[in-house]
């Protein structure tokens, strides 16, 4: 019988790293938080609340959370959630304090920029005796610490590992469904993410709601695409974490990424978007990395670089409308 882990320690204390610590708790495991913010910290220890990034959900008293990263390297598992560009510096600063063949699940979603490295490669090249692991697929962290019903995918070419990940924190409302594929879980959420920025801008320029419908369908394409180029599978791919995620995200308002686009749709300038925010849009810094890990690969993802020269300014929306528009007629499926 599969035995789930006794404690879960979560790295990341945004809306959805503290979502799935609440999810965890619910699943009846110790849960250690770690916040880099010390307000946050002390909310969640004093008044059970995560106020900047998750206000309005009362969290289990289970939860422990601290600023020390050192305390979280004692769970039985780690889920790592912070943002997708700081992976890296977050893993390389608890490397001193892991023992060898430390169990994490990466959840996060997106391409690391400069490198084209994903989540995987990151913590494969800091953490090289660890086991790794993929959460992904598609809910919003409010959703998820009300207790509304949510399905997501595990990915591990580890079957017992994966199983004792859903042992761990799967509930009635918390539905995890296990594969092996790792780059297609990866993929899936990286793309998706620049997807919705399109989804979004379409939105912000009134161009309908068939104009969406044809973004999701043809961002689907590209993130097949690529994701085959690199060796996932194609049923992964229009799972949960392919094909569900990106019909969550580019269809809702919730999204950060979906909500970023249409305000550049709608001639806001994108300082003053960010300036407005505390959350990542994880779409906005993986466009550029995604682009290039397509031509590494020899992929054509035309609407993601036209996200990509949008967000860099070499193309003003409107320009990058009229290029997509533009291109010639073709088959469907080729």
């Amino acid at each position: 019988m599969i035995q789930p882990f006794p404690s879960v320690a979560v790295l990341g204390a945004g809306a959805w790293g503290t979502a799935l610590a609440q999810v965890a708790a619910s699943a009846g495991r110790k849960v250690t938080l770690w916040a880099r913010e010390p307000e946050v910290a002390e909310a969640v220890n004093t008044a059970r609340e995560n106020a900047l990034f998750l206000p309005g959900a009362q969290l289990s008293p289970e939860i422990t959370a601290t600023n020390a990263l050192e305390a979280a390297a004692g769970a039985a598992l780690i889920l790592a959630v912070p943002p997708a560009q700081h992976m890296r510096a977050v893993l390389s600063a608890l490397k001193p304090h892991l023992e060898p063949g430390a169990r994490i699940v990466l959840c996060a979603k997106g391409v690391e920029r400069g490198t084209q490295a994903l989540m995987t490669d990151v913590l494969a090249e800091t953490l090289p005796e660890a086991t790794p692991a993929v959460l992904s697929g598609p809910g919003f962290a409010k959703d998820v610490v009300r207790g509304l019903p949510t399905a997501v995918t595990i990915a591990s070419p580890d079957d017992a590992f994966a199983a004792a990940i859903v042992e761990t924190i799967g509930l009635p409302t918390f539905r995890p469904y296990w594969a092996d594929d790792l780059i297609g879980a990866e993929i899936g959420g990286a793309v998706k993410n620049v997807i919705a920025i399109a989804c979004g801008v379409a939105e912000g320029r009134k161009l309908g709601d068939g104009a969406r419908a044809a973004l999701i369908t043809r961002g689907f394409a590209e993130l097949t695409r690529l994701g085959l180029a690199m060796g996932a599978k194609a049923e992964t791919l229009s799972g949960l974490c392919g094909l569900g995620d990106l019909v969550l995200t580019c269809a809702s308002m919730n999204s950060r990424n979906t909500s970023l686009g249409a305000a550049l749709g709608e001639g806001r300038a994108l300082k003053a978007i960010l300036g407005e925010r505390r959350s990542v849009a994880e779409g906005m810094e993986s466009a550029p990395a995604v682009v290039a890990l397509a031509r590494r690969h020899g992929v054509e993802m035309p609407i993601c670089e036209a996200v990509d020269a949008i967000l860099s300014e070499r193309l003003s929306i409107d320009d990058a409308i009229e290029g997509l528009l533009s291109r010639p007629f073709r088959a469907e499926g080729a």
